[in-house]
């Protein structure tokens, strides 16, 4: 064995290890952004079935997802559907494509319900004025 050799080994190595590291790191990074962007979607579809204003939606999502998000609302008699979309680029200049992330959440639209008692319909689903739930 040269003397030295271990020194060029970690020289070859450590740029390697580097790119690992930041590829998980970025990774990680999406994840919490696609996260944020699922929980986002969830509160601002069961706020809006709720009845709160459009305003008062746009602004709680915007405050829970990640910056530059797209928000579509559609809400019916039955039923209210949140979009949220948003694209992820990495940090730094790192060469890691950005990645665009589309979350829809549905929640059914409490004036739909109204007052009903919770009970099973003639389709065995049970119903209250929380919405569908299987196998209550």
């Amino acid at each position: 064995m040269s003397r030295g050799s271990a020194t060029v080994e970690v020289a070859m190595s450590l740029p390697a290890l580097l790119a690992v590291v930041a590829f998980a790191l970025w990774g990680i990074a999406a994840a919490a952004a696609r996260l944020a962007c699922v929980d986002a979607a969830h509160t601002g579809a069961r706020a809006a079935a709720r009845g709160e204003p459009p305003d008062a939606v746009r602004a709680r999502v915007l405050r829970a997802a990640p910056p530059n998000s797209v928000l579509t609302l559609t809400r019916t008699a039955d039923t209210t559907v949140l979009t949220v979309t948003t694209t992820y680029s990495p940090p730094t200049r790192l060469p890691f494509p950005p990645l665009t992330f589309t979350v829809t959440a549905e929640a059914f639209t409490e004036s739909a319900w109204g007052n009903r008692d919770i009970g099973e319909s003639e389709d065995g689903v049970q119903r209250g004025s929380e919405g569908l739930r299987e196998g209550w």
